[in-house]
């Protein structure tokens, strides 16, 4: 496993995107255990991505027009009603002292979600993972396989991390009910934002 992989898969990972704002919500309004089952769907989510662009199938959503744009504004219409959800008191981030196995499902659910309805990630990895399998490489399908599994690993460590530090000030946050309030706002902008950008993506 070259450090150059590491090194750019964790890059990719830590920056903001709607999983590790999914997984940060999780922790902030539920608690650790919910942030880690968060992080968990998130991962989960990004199985399917992985196995289209291994299976070359990345490539026809990257060719057809159709098929990308289809699956971009069915993720814009989620990350909205996400945004929307977010500001209701019973809705995605709404404050459980436990969380019982029908809301762990709902948690898991919509991580995975999240993450199915993003076309760019199978193109991210049809476009990345090649460059890390060399043309002499004996077995590149298991080569492959090998990366992903690492890039899944990373990615469960690193929304973790975010899940278990928003964990860490949940006390602080859901004993102030403004603090609470301007929670749910500013994840519910970030929603919108993250909806727009993926709204103006192109193949």
């Amino acid at each position: 496993m070259s450090m150059e992989f590491l090194i750019t898969s964790l890059i990719m990972i830590a920056s903001p995107g709607t999983g590790a704002l999914y997984t940060l919500a999780a922790g902030l309004s539920r608690g650790a255990r919910a942030s880690a089952i968060a992080a968990f769907g998130c991962t989960l989510g990004i199985v399917p991505h992985m196995v289209a662009a291994i299976m070359g199938l990345a490539a026809l959503i990257h060719t057809s027009a159709v098929a990308f744009e289809a699956l971009k504004y069915l993720g814009v219409l989620y990350l909205l009603y996400m945004a929307w959800n977010a500001l209701k008191e019973r809705g995605a981030l709404r404050v459980d002292r436990a969380v019982d196995a029908r809301s762990a499902l709902q948690v898991i659910g919509t991580a995975v979600l999240i993450n199915i309805l993003n076309p760019k990630l199978s193109i991210f990895f049809l476009a990345f993972l090649p460059q890390f399998v060399s043309l002499d490489e004996p077995s590149p399908l298991r080569r492959m396989l090998l990366l992903s599994a690492v890039f899944m690993l990373l990615t469960f460590m690193v929304f973790a991390v975010y899940g278990l530090f928003a964990a860490s000030v949940r006390e602080h946050v859901v004993s102030r009910p403004k603090f609470l309030m301007w929670m749910r706002r500013s994840f519910a902008a970030a929603f919108v934002a993250l909806g727009a950008k993926l709204a103006l993506a192109e193949r």
